[in-house]
């Protein structure tokens, strides 16, 4: 039987091949770069309340994830250079021990202080083995393989969103949350040696490239300020600082376009739109998933909810997106449908949410309408996202393949932070601070997710256009 380069052979492009003999230790380390620095994003999220009764520190609460948030993104943009200068093996075993590190700082910390510090290393560590994984499948996998591994690799936040707290919670119950970050170590250690072993040794090629420090700032500032902002329940400094993040953004794009040294390929700028309007649409799904902050504490005290799970009932939004990229990753010859169906899917999901989502009501039904609604929205993201990832590839030249894979978490953990500092804002101006009652969470939760559906909606139009 011919096989025709539109629809290639199972045998070649399916699970087994990517789990069989030759890619199985390549593949199963570049899931774990992901699910390491995913599982310490929830696990440090469900531990933080134990940590703030032990040593203190409840005004920093809120800066042990914005000090993580703004390193990973900064983490993140330097993979393309370390990639270059070390290649995979050395990159992928810096930022593992980098990962450790941090994990052993907090896991001693006596102070608030001293774990922030602690989560600045994480950061920097997490955002570029994170970053490492997704750039690495164009390295150390062929093409035919690629929506297999982006979906392999995506799927590990929604494994991470399921065991990350399971495991934060065990230990916080405990009274043990030290306990929680010596866990991870082992797992950091193990990948670090002998996972990076299965890696290529060698440079990626050509000249070492530089960090790109004068992008990296202004993007970095840019999340620090409308993270720091998203605190405060003054709508004034919550203003102030989406005014001064979206300046500094246009100030990054204006560099990036001019600049030889840059974060996204250059093909990013050029007369073609598809490269931006893939790259635009992801943002704008990754901005729509960012509702999940919320889900657990309108889970709680609108459905009445226990603590567990309401947590849970926020992770089916991470697994509709594992579910949706598994279920899809195979189906490449119709990868521009699908990239164009996605958003739809997830717009569905808000909708559904803007009306189920404030309902005041503990009924089974209710419940399970805010989770059908979840598992759309995370479906919607999930189908899309190993095609938006195989076309960010495909469409950056042979030269800026290194800067193609690490773009990709750039936008990814950028969006994350624009997105769940949009979200703080939106909920402050409509009076979610002001402790209203079960009126003013349902008035919070209806302005949040009918602001939020706009974001899918603008993505079903982006992705039309990046599919002409």
């Amino acid at each position: 039987m011919t096989v025709t380069s539109e629809e290639p052979a199972a045998s070649a492009t399916g699970w087994r091949a990517l789990f069989g003999r030759e890619h199985r230790s390549v593949a199963i380390t570049l899931a774990a770069g992901v699910a390491l620095h995913a599982v310490n994003v929830y696990l440090a999220a469900t531990i933080m309340p134990s940590v703030v009764d032990d040593i203190g520190g409840s005004g920093l609460y809120a800066w042990a994830t914005t000090v993580f948030v703004f390193a990973s993104v900064l983490g993140s943009t330097g993979a393309a250079a370390v990639l270059g200068a070390r290649g995979p093996r050395s990159s992928y075993r810096l930022a593992a021990l980098l990962l450790a590190a941090g994990t052993i700082v907090c896991a001693v910390a006596p102070s608030m202080p001293v774990l922030l510090a602690g989560r600045l290393v994480q950061g920097l560590g997490g955002g570029l083995l994170f970053a490492l994984s997704y750039a690495m499948v164009r390295i150390t996998l062929d093409e035919a393989l690629w929506p297999r591994a982006m979906a392999l690799v995506s799927a590990m936040w929604g494994v991470a969103t399921l065991v990350g707290p399971a495991l934060g919670g065990l230990f916080a119950q405990l009274d043990a949350w030290r306990g929680a970050f010596w866990g991870l170590l082992p797992f950091l250690l193990f990948f670090g040696f002998w996972g990076a072993t299965r890696l290529p040794k060698g440079g990626t090629g050509g000249s070492a490239p530089r960090i790109p420090w004068t992008s990296v700032s202004l993007l970095g500032l840019a999340v620090l300020v409308i993270s720091a902002a998203s605190i405060s329940s003054r709508i004034a400094v919550n203003a102030a600082g989406l005014l001064v993040a979206a300046l500094l953004l246009a100030g990054w794009l204006r560099h990036e376009r001019r600049t030889t040294l840059r974060l996204v390929p250059a093909a990013t700028f050029a007369p073609d739109a598809r490269l931006r309007l893939v790259y635009v649409t992801m943002a704008l799904l990754v901005l729509a998933s960012t509702v999940e902050v919320y889900v657990p504490y309108f889970g709680q005290h609108l459905q009445g909810l226990g603590p567990l799970t309401a947590g849970y009932l926020g992770a089916v939004l991470a697994a509709g997106w594992t579910l949706g990229s598994i279920a899809y990753s195979g189906m490449s010859h119709r990868g521009g449908m699908i990239i164009a169906i996605g958003p739809v899917v997830s717009l569905a999901g808000l909708v559904g949410l803007f009306f189920a989502g404030p309902v005041h009501s503990g009924s089974v039904t209710a419940v399970a309408a805010v989770g059908v609604s979840l598992l759309l929205l995370g479906w919607g993201v999930g189908m899309a996202w190993p095609h938006l990832l195989t076309r960010v590839l495909q469409l950056t030249p042979e030269e800026d393949q290194d800067l193609a894979g690490s773009s990709v978490t750039t936008i990814q953990l950028t969006a994350t932070a624009f997105g769940s500092a949009l979200a703080g804002t939106v909920t402050n101006v409509v009076g979610f601070s002001d402790g209203t009652g079960a009126g003013g969470l349902q008035n919070t939760a209806r302005w949040m997710f009918g602001l939020f559906a706009l974001a899918p909606l603008a993505a079903v139009l982006t992705a039309r256009s990046a599919r002409r």
